[in-house]
């Protein structure tokens, strides 16, 4: 992505943000030029407003750009989008949090999804307000930005493989290890639900698996669902329902987006990623309604449903990760279309078995203006995940609660071998947005991810 935040310019045209509830007052105060340009244009504060003010050779001289009194991080992207190509800076000290918010903002809302663009239209350039942390700005845009690349990449350029070599790209640069077990080496390693569910394409099934930092430190698991394409398998879904699912693989987007602002912020941890890597496909070989699918843990899942594979490959992640007896477990998930019914397709559903690491999440929400909302793991609802001729379900009947009992199957696998349950975070997310909306372009989005690393940043701190 090209740099639009920089530290400083030379003849950057000023931005002088203006107050909507005092913009009246404000521009009383100003040159009669200003005052009758302002009026002649028809600007007059609204938020979200832009008024580019000539100078006088006609060349653009000053920007005026309408806030609310207290704006929060998506008031300011309009900026970023609705201004001409050009170098620009703020012009007013802001508090810090806005500066920052700001700087945020226009990182986030310059994206474009350009891989199969063949020109640049270019963009707007702003100097990084006094005030706020740059590298934290750029962190967020940049890695938000690479959840939504891989998102919004088709397929057939995204399959199992490709997410790998992402993957590998990203342990890479940060030096981190990865092993990636791939085809019928999941048997012979007992990943027996990831196989299951990926055997049926051509392009293999595989577990993503990197490790970065002091194996002394607190150990922070991040599980990611990867279905590269889902096809809904044998109970194919229609041809509206796969329409998207270009994005199932979202899960694991997210997770791969997250590890990266923490290794490049240095996050005092032991981090471990698992990403269950597929494409639930149709072949003669493909997982049948009604089969039995053994897991890594070894509990049976009776397939009442190929469509929620999701939750099936995840099992084996997520029993991985348990085993290891981390400090905390964060899966993320495209899993249940139960929870955009319950809280629509912008607000990611979070289930926790642990009250105090749900509470900082929700937390780090509030402050990050990045929402998400908690559901309850109703433990009533345990029964409807059983299965009749194995251990477990997959897709229990009446679908009422569907992203409870989702997240209910998924618990049954953060209990390690000796019985210790892992504190555990489930985020049940759309991944995508249907429309535009400022700081926010239809299309792949990273959901929950600035409101989940400032909490981890609070609770482990950066490596000294």
């Amino acid at each position: 992505m090209i740099d639009t935040l920089i530290e400083s310019a030379e003849g950057a045209i000023p931005v002088t943000p203006v107050r909507s509830d005092t913009f009246t007052d404000w521009i009383s105060t100003q040159s009669d030029t200003l005052q009758s340009w302002t009026a002649s244009t028809g600007f007059n504060g609204d938020a979200g407003a832009l008024s580019l003010v000539p100078g006088p050779g006609g060349d653009l001289a000053q920007v005026l750009f309408a806030v609310p009194d207290t704006p929060d991080i998506w008031d300011w992207a309009p900026l970023a989008t609705d201004l001409p190509i050009g170098t620009y800076e703020i012009d007013t000290t802001l508090p810090p949090e806005q500066a920052q918010d700001l700087a945020t903002s226009w990182g986030l809302a310059q994206y474009r999804f350009e891989r199969y663009v063949s020109s640049d239209k270019g963009r707007a350039v702003l100097v990084v307000p006094e005030g706020a942390d740059m590298a934290a700005a750029g962190r967020a845009a940049r890695f938000a930005n690479l959840v939504r690349d891989l998102i919004n990449t088709p397929a057939a350029d995204m399959g199992p493989d490709n997410l790998a070599d992402a993957a590998e790209r990203l342990a890479g640069e940060f030096g981190a290890n990865i092993d990636i077990i791939a085809g019928d080496d999941l048997l012979s390693r007992n990943y027996p639900a990831i196989h299951a569910v990926g055997r049926a394409h051509d392009r293999a099934p595989r577990l993503i698996d990197i490790t970065w930092g002091d194996a002394d430190a607190p150990k922070l698991t991040l599980v990611g669902k990867g279905v590269c394409f889902d096809t809904g398998g044998l109970d194919i879904k229609s041809a509206t329902g796969m329409k998207l699912m270009k994005k199932d693989m979202g899960g694991g987007a997210h997770v791969l987006g997250l590890a990266g602002m923490i290794m490049d912020a240095g996050l005092g941890v032991r981090l471990r990623v698992l990403v269950p890597a597929v494409e639930n496909s149709i072949a003669g070989n493909a997982m049948r309604p009604g089969d039995v699918v053994m897991t890594r843990k070894g509990l049976s899942v009776e397939i009442g449903n190929t469509d929620a594979e999701g939750r099936v490959i995840l099992a084996d992640a997520l029993f991985e990760a348990a085993n290891e007896q981390p400090e905390a477990i964060i899966d993320f998930a495209t899993l249940t279309g139960a929870a955009r019914v319950a809280l629509g397709t912008d607000v990611p559903a979070l289930f926790s078995n642990d009250d105090s690491l749900a509470q900082e999440l929700l937390s780090a929400s509030e402050a990050c203006h990045d929402p998400m909302w908690r559901m309850p793991l109703w433990q009533g609802y345990t029964k409807l995940v059983k299965g009749k001729i194995a251990d477990l379900n997959n897709a229990p009947e009446g679908g009422y609660g569907g992203a409870i009992t989702a997240a209910l199957f998924l618990e049954r696998f953060v209990e390690a071998e000796n019985g210790a349950m892992a504190p555990w975070v489930h985020f049940d997310l759309m991944a995508w947005n249907l429309s535009a909306r400022p700081g926010r372009p239809e299309g792949g989005e990273a959901m929950g991810l600035r409101a989940v690393f400032h909490a981890l940043e609070r609770r482990f701190g950066t490596e000294t």
